[in-house]
């Protein structure tokens, strides 16, 4: 399951940051960066380059905590899209330089930019709908559970297991994206 956060932790962890908590700091490395590191990645397909995002942005948190507004949504998505905007702002200037030397690629930067924007925008709906929704999807998709084994896991009906795998698609989808790994969706099932 996704480290979704109480608005109180989030709280709290911008305040301990506007302090100057070097603690804060750690704890919300430890918690968000995997989340920085793989979507820069994504974006940028360069370790190298995802390492240097995760500086940045982990360092522009550091550095502007009351940057975060809490009533624009938890601390996560907040990351979240500084990742996006960082990595894509890097991503930019790489297809310049690219550009400048070979000509021609502003098609390839444009498809890659809005790859990404739909890769951010369906792990903010993930991680934003309600937790029954989320915990189905990530059995179905991360697990490769089908609606029975789904159903038996969370300890619900068959009928609510695939009533929760159709609601968690259907948000997913106004992302834009098949699914949570990128692979299209398996089949449905035909009711007997």
């Amino acid at each position: 399951m996704g480290k979704h956060a109480p608005p109180r932790w989030d709280r709290r962890m911008q305040q301990r940051l506007a302090r100057g908590e070097a603690a804060a700091l750690g704890e919300l490395y430890d918690r968000f960066a995997s989340l920085v590191h793989s979507q820069a990645h994504w974006v940028l397909d360069d370790d190298a380059a995802a390492d240097q995002v995760t500086r940045e942005v982990f360092g522009y948190v550091w550095e502007n905590p009351d940057a975060y507004d809490p009533r624009q949504g938890s601390m996560r998505s907040w990351v979240a899209r500084l990742t996006h905007g960082q990595a894509v702002h890097r991503l930019r200037e790489q297809e310049r330089a690219a550009t400048a030397e070979t000509g021609g690629g502003a098609d390839d930067l444009e498809q890659r930019v809005r790859r990404a924007a739909v890769a951010a925008r369906a792990d903010y709906i993930v991680t934003s709908m309600p937790a029954p929704l989320r915990a189905a999807l990530e059995l179905a998709y991360h697990q490769r559970r089908d609606y029975r084994q789904t159903a038996a896991d969370l300890g619900v009906t068959e009928d609510e297991a695939r009533r929760r795998l159709r609601l968690g698609l259907q948000l997913l989808a106004t992302a834009g994206a098949p699914a949570l790994d990128g692979s299209p969706p398996p089949e449905p099932e035909q009711r007997s």
